[in-house]
Formats: C-alpha cells, sequence, structure tokens
C-alpha cells in the first residue's frame, strides 16, 4: 500500500501566486504558508518578522532623511542596511531550510538569496528608490536606481556592488548581441523558481520529499514540462512510493534528454521494470 497521495495543486493558489498585484515578498510568503503549512510553524513567527522588517524600513527612512544627493544617499542606506543592521552575509554550501523561510530567515539574519533580495528591495522601495531584479551571471541581483542616470548593482547576499568593468565581463557571459543586453528586470517567476529549485534541493538533502514534491509541482506550474524537473518529480514521486505515477515523469524525461547519462540509466531500468504489482493513488 503507498503512504503517500499525490493531489492536485490548488488552482486559487496559483492564480494568487502568478497575481501581477501582489510582489515578490508576498508571493515568497505565499509559497511558504504553502509549502510549510502543516509543518509544526509558529504563524506568529512571520508577523513578528514582517513588524521587525517595518522597523528597520523607518530606522533606515531616518537616517538618509536629510541627504540631498541621490547616490549618498543610497550608499548610506546600503551601509545602514548592510553593517548596522547586520544584512552583510556570505554564501553557504547548503543555507538551512529556515533561511527559505521569511519570518526565520529575517529575525536569524540567515537569509536564501531570493529571501534576501525580495527583503533587501522591500526595504530600499519603501525608502524612495526605484529597485528591481536582474540577472547577472551566474546569479540574480539587485538593482538600485539613484537616479536617471545612476544604477547600482549589487549581490544581496554579501552587498557588494558591480563596477562597470565587472558588469561588463559578466554581460560578456551571456549568449546574443551584446548590444542587446540591457538588463532588463527579470520577471517574478524567474526568482521563484530560482528560489523553489534551491529549496527543493535542500529538502531532498534533508529527506523531506514531500515537501520537496510541493516545490517540484509548483516550479511545474510556472515551467510547465521542463524535462529536468519533470525528472525530479519523478524520483520524489518514486521515494513516496507513488511509482505508477512516477513512471510517466521518467519516461518523459528519457523522451526530452535522450543523451543525458542519468536518462540513459533511466530506460534501462524503465525497460526492465514490472510495475503491474504498484497501486496508483
Amino acid at each position: 500500500m503507498e503512504s503517500f497521495k499525490y493531489t492536485v495543486m490548488n488552482e486559487l493558489f496559483l492564480s494568487e501566486l502568478k497575481s501581477v498585484d501582489k510582489d515578490l515578498l508576498q508571493k515568497l510568503i505565499l509559497l511558504e504558508e504553502h509549502i510549510f503549512s502543516d509543518s509544526v510553524l509558529d504563524t506568529r513567527e512571520t508577523d513578528a518578522s514582517l513588524d521587525s522588517l517595518e522597523t528597520i524600513i523607518s530606522q533606515c527612512v531616518a537616517m538618509i532623511s536629510e541627504i540631498e544627493s541621490p547616490l549618498e544617499k543610497a550608499e548610506v542606506l546600503l551601509n545602514e542596511l548592510y553593517f548596522q543592521h547586520l544584512f552583510i552575509d556570505r554564501y553557504q554550501t547548503r543555507w538551512p531550510i529556515s533561511a527559505y523561510q521569511v519570518g526565520k530567515g529575517l529575525n536569524q539574519r540567515a537569509m536564501s538569496p531570493i529571501i534576501k533580495a525580495a527583503l533587501v528591495t522591500e526595504i530600499i522601495t519603501a525608502c524612495g528608490f526605484e529597485t528591481d531584479l536582474v540577472f547577472i551571471p551566474n546569479k540574480i541581483m539587485v538593482r538600485l536606481c539613484c537616479d536617471e542616470q545612476y544604477a547600482i548593482i549589487f549581490d544581496a547576499v554579501t552587498g557588494e556592488s558591480l563596477d562597470w568593468a565587472e558588469l561588463d565581463i559578466r554581460l560578456d557571459e551571456l549568449e546574443g548581441d551584446p548590444t542587446e543586453h540591457d538588463l532588463q528586470a527579470i520577471d517574478d517567476n524567474v526568482a521563484l523558481v530560482e528560489h523553489l529549485s534551491a529549496l527543493k534541493n535542500i529538502l531532498i538533502h534533508e529527506q523531506v520529499f514531500d515537501k520537496a514534491l510541493t516545490c517540484v509541482d509548483v516550479i511545474l506550474s510556472l515551467t510547465p514540462d521542463d524535462p529536468l524537473q519533470r525528472r525530479d518529480r519523478g524520483f520524489l514521486l518514486h521515494q513516496l512510493d507513488c511509482f505508477k505515477v512516477a513512471v510517466d515523469d521518467y519516461r518523459y524525461f528519457v523522451e526530452q534528454c535522450p543523451k543525458d547519462p542519468a536518462a540513459k540509466i533511466l530506460k534501462i531500468q524503465l525497460e526492465n521494470i514490472d510495475i503491474g504489482t504498484n497501486v496508483l493513488h
């Protein structure tokens, strides 16, 4: 008897996640509630984190209120945020699960990259600047627009900014016509998939397969039929004893990525497995 029942994702949740009326931080909180809804998670912690966020914003606004130069104001703001409010950090080989939760991450000052980028942009926007997220190989970074001529592009995790020489080197890594690399803001869905993919990987590492499956299902709702995500969903369904459902995903991956080493192994396994005795839920 299979121990896990595979269910269809809530359509209302998906419509809210894709809504243009919600910003990235709101969508991340929505995701957190969806993924960790059955966890032993004190919802008051999320509320407390929002109180903490408002405190940070008010202190940052006060710090820059008397400064006239937009560039100087931006530099003071980043210094206040990263040094005085302890946002400065370094990349980790593996972030803890709590770093992917808005409340815990902010209160512990250990935030995964996308959570931190969303919080930083929320704070900076509240301080009167225009902000967005841009892709600079090989990461998503924050762009703070000081005025019509000048912008600061920086790593949300470390607070380190790119100078023009570094930016040119990074952009040279992009494919296509270099003159077309105008650093357009990325869509929220790109950031959400980045966030969910990283969270999925840590959940798999911690063997929390049901929540990892929730992550990959949301990813596939945003980027339908991605063969690598279908492969991962097959793996997770297999781990949760929903093998007959997993087979469809395995076969899709094999068909779409026949040259992938994992696909070659899966193909052999699929040819030699009798799924008739597996019970489908």
